[in-house]
C-alpha cells in the first residue's frame, strides 16, 4: 500500500483533490470511479522519514487541543456543511487554513478514514479523548437522521455553553486556590526557617515556655526531620487517590462527595443539571428517542453519581413510570424544575422546557459563582487570622514573658 495524491472532477463538475491509500495507480482510478470522480492527475507521495529525536521534539513542542479549538472546529464544520460543501472538501479547506499542527494532524487522519469509506463518526472515534463520547454519539445520530448540519449547530451551542460554565467556575475558584497555596508556602517557610531560629534563642534562656510555643517548636523539629517522608507520603497518597477515583466505586463516591460539599457542591450540582438538560434537549431535538437519549446523556456525563441517577430514571421510564416521577425519585431536581418537566410531559413541549431549565440553571450557576468569593472570603480571612494569631503568640509570647522578667 502506498499513498497517492490525486486531483479529479466530481459529478458536479468541481475540481477536487486529496490523498488516498492504494496498491497502484489502477487501484486509485478504481476507488475514485466508485465515488464518481474522474481522475485528472495521480502522483505517489514521497515521504521523508523523520528521526526519532525530531518526532520527540515535535510532540514535546505541540500544544494539545483546547475546548476553544474544538468549538472553532465545530463552528467551521457547521458553516461549511450548511453551504452544502462535501465533508472531505470542507475538511481539506480547514486543514489548509489551520495553523495548529495537532488540529491539522487530526483533520488529516479523519480525511484518510473518510476516503477509505468510513463514516464521519467512525473516523472521529480515534479522538474521543479530545472530542468526547457525547460529541461522537451526536455525530452518529446526525448521520442516521440526515440532520448532520443541525447537529453541528447544536453541538457548537452546547460546547460554548459548557466552556462558559467551566470558565466562570475557574474564575471564581482562582482566588481561594491562590490563598491556600500562599498559606501553605508560608507555613513551610516559617516552620523550616523562622521557628528554628527562635528555638535557638529560647534554649539559651532556659525558661519555661508556653504550651503553644512548645507545640510550634515540636512541629517545626518534626518537619525538619521528616520532610522527605512527608513529601513521599503526599506523592504516594496523590497517586493512590487518582487511581481510586478512576475505579467505578471510587469515582462514584468522589463525585457524590463533590455534590454534597458545602458552598461548592451546590454550584457543581446546578452546573451538572444545566448540562444534563442541555444535552437531553439536544439529543431529543435531533429526533433521538427518549430512552436512547438518556443512554447517551448518561454515558457522557462527567459525574458518575449523576450518571447513575440518569440510569435510574431510564429504568423507571422503561417500567412505565412518568418522567416527572423518575426525576423526583433522584432527589436532585428542585420543585419548580419538576413542575416544568411535568408541564412539558403533558403538553408535549418537553424539549423547549428542557432548554428553559438549562437556561434557568445556567443563571443560577452564574449567580452562585458570583457569590462564591463573597461566601469563601470570610472563611479564608478567619482561617488566616487564626493561623497568624497562633504563630504570633507562639513566637512572641515567650519574648514578652522574658522581657517582663528582666524588667521586674
Amino acid at each position: 500500500m502506498a499513498t497517492y495524491k490525486w486531483r479529479g472532477q466530481n459529478a458536479r463538475g468541481d475540481v477536487v483533490e486529496s490523498q488516498i491509500e492504494a496498491t497502484d495507480e489502477d487501484d486509485v482510478v478504481e476507488k475514485l470511479s466508485v465515488r464518481g470522480v474522474i481522475p485528472l492527475h495521480i502522483a505517489i507521495v514521497k515521504s521523508v522519514p523523520k528521526s526519532t529525536a525530531d518526532n520527540w521534539l515535535t510532540r514535546l513542542n505541540q500544544k494539545p487541543l483546547t475546548p476553544k479549538d474544538i468549538l472553532m472546529f465545530t463552528r467551521q464544520m457547521y458553516t461549511l456543511s450548511k453551504a452544502n460543501i462535501p465533508i472531505i472538501r470542507a475538511l481539506n479547506g480547514m486543514k489548509v487554513a489551520s495553523n495548529n499542527p495537532v488540529m491539522v494532524n487530526m483533520i488529516e487522519n479523519i480525511i484518510s478514514k473518510l476516503e477509505r469509506g468510513s463514516a464521519l463518526s467512525v473516523a472521529m472515534e480515534k479522538y474521543t479523548d479530545v472530542l468526547g463520547n457525547f460529541y461522537i454519539a451526536m455525530i452518529k445520530t446526525g448521520e442516521m437522521s440526515g440532520r448532520l448540519t443541525e447537529v453541528f449547530f447544536r453541538l457548537h451551542k452546547y460546547i460554548a455553553f459548557q466552556n462558559d460554565v467551566q470558565e466562570r467556575i475557574k474564575q471564581a475558584t482562582r482566588y481561594p486556590k491562590f490563598v491556600i497555596m500562599a498559606v501553605t508556602v508560608a507555613l513551610v517557610v516559617i516552620n523550616m526557617f523562622v521557628i528554628p531560629g527562635f528555638a535557638t534563642v529560647y534554649s539559651g534562656f532556659g525558661a519555661k515556655l508556653p504550651l503553644i510555643t512548645v507545640w510550634l517548636l515540636a512541629s517545626s523539629k518534626w518537619l525538619l526531620a521528616w520532610w522527605p517522608w512527608v513529601l513521599g507520603f503526599i506523592a504516594v497518597a496523590t497517586i493512590l487517590l487518582k487511581r481510586c477515583v478512576r475505579t467505578d466505586m471510587g469515582g462514584y463516591l468522589f463525585d457524590a462527595m463533590k455534590i454534597k460539599m458545602p458552598i461548592i457542591g451546590d454550584i457543581i450540582l446546578k452546573a451538572t443539571l444545566a448540562r444534563f438538560a442541555q444535552s437531553l434537549a439536544l439529543t431529543m431535538e435531533s429526533n433521538v428517542p427518549l430512552l436512547q437519549a438518556l443512554v447517551i446523556v448518561g454515558r457522557t456525563t462527567d459525574n458518575a453519581y449523576f450518571g447513575r441517577a440518569i440510569q435510574q430514571m431510564r429504568q423507571g421510564i422503561e417500567r412505565g413510570y412518568s418522567i416527572t416521577r423518575c426525576a423526583t425519585d433522584t432527589g436532585l431536581f428542585t420543585p419548580i424544575v419538576l413542575e416544568m418537566i411535568s408541564v412539558g410531559e403533558e403538553t408535549g413541549d418537553l424539549v423547549d422546557l428542557l432548554i428553559d431549565i438549562a437556561e434557568m440553571y445556567d443563571r443560577e450557576t452564574e449567580y452562585s459563582i458570583q457569590g462564591l468569593s463573597a461566601a469563601i472570603e470570610p472563611i479564608l480571612v478567619a482561617f488566616m487570622g487564626g493561623l497568624v494569631a497562633i504563630l504570633a503568640l507562639g513566637v512572641y509570647l515567650p519574648m514578652w514573658d522574658l522581657s517582663s522578667a528582666v524588667m521586674g
